[in-house]
């Protein structure tokens, strides 16, 4: 089933809206008619469109032009702080989905904004917020937290299988063999319609479960031997590679006493 939701932007140019998750919430295929920002203050939240999905981490965040079809489904408590955007408030807001990096301002004015009035007058405080909310989004990070699914059956079936056991050696000759191609060929065909070389696709696969499951509790030696990594300090390593800290680091500081987000947004 599909919605699409509409907002009024005659008098501001977003809509901020705080809403909190329980562990397993979904919410079905929808859209907007405006862009949104959906920051996530704790928890993991995954992002399915129809060009492929988008895990974002507790304190970052993800990017949906206006009109994109998706749904989502949340691990652990999430805090989720959105903006509704109008898609003519600026010529050059970002045009294609993404994971984004939230700075410790635009965090802060995200929260601010939820305390705003819908109309303010020329100027004025309210209104200098807005705009630099606007500013911010303009310069958000982008980050490497999205799978982009192939055109082809036989290659989405693949990454299907890859998604449903990421702890299996995926090596580009075991995956050719599946595909009764040869292993030139896969990798060419793979880039090509995903962007990315097999051998990323596979760890951004695991790095995106990795998330979902340490945002469940599970510790850091069992999802790092259920996803097929030789140890916890091979694991950690990647981890850190990746995100600039250990996977127990990034979960401590991205949570508070009551489960929000920290710092390092």
């Amino acid at each position: 089933m599909s919605t699409t939701l509409q907002f009024n932007f005659a008098t501001r140019p977003l809509v901020p809206f705080a809403h909190d998750y329980p562990h397993g919430a979904t919410e079905p295929w929808h859209s907007h008619d405006c862009a949104q920002l959906l920051h996530a203050l704790s928890g993991v939240v995954r992002v399915e469109t129809e060009q492929g999905y988008w895990v974002v981490p507790p304190s970052r965040g993800v990017w949906l032009p206006a009109g994109t079809r998706h749904r989502f489904q949340v691990t652990g408590h999430v805090a989720a702080r959105t903006l509704f955007i109008d898609p003519f408030a600026r010529a050059d807001l970002p045009s294609v989905c993404q994971v984004v990096q939230i700075s410790d301002l635009l965090r802060e004015l995200i929260i601010s904004s939820l305390t705003l009035p819908e109309s303010y007058a020329a100027g004025s405080r309210e209104e200098r917020i807005y705009e630099l909310i606007l500013d911010e989004i303009r310069v958000m990070t982008v980050l490497p937290f999205n799978l982009p699914e192939p055109a082809s059956a036989a290659l989405l079936a693949l990454c299907r299988q890859i998604q449903d056991e990421p702890g299996k050696m995926w090596s580009t000759a075991l995956a050719a063999g599946l595909l009764n191609i040869s292993e030139r060929t896969l990798l060419r065909h793979f880039r090509q319609q995903t962007g990315l070389a097999f051998s990323e696709w596979v760890r951004r696969a695991r790095l995106m479960e990795a998330l979902s499951r340490l945002a469940q509790g599970q510790s850091v030696l069992r999802v790092a031997l259920d996803l097929g990594y030789e140890s916890h300090s091979a694991f950690s390593a990647m981890f850190r590679r990746t995100l600039g800290v250990s996977p127990g680091d990034y979960f401590h500081q991205n949570r508070s006493s009551d489960g929000s987000a920290l710092s390092n947004a």
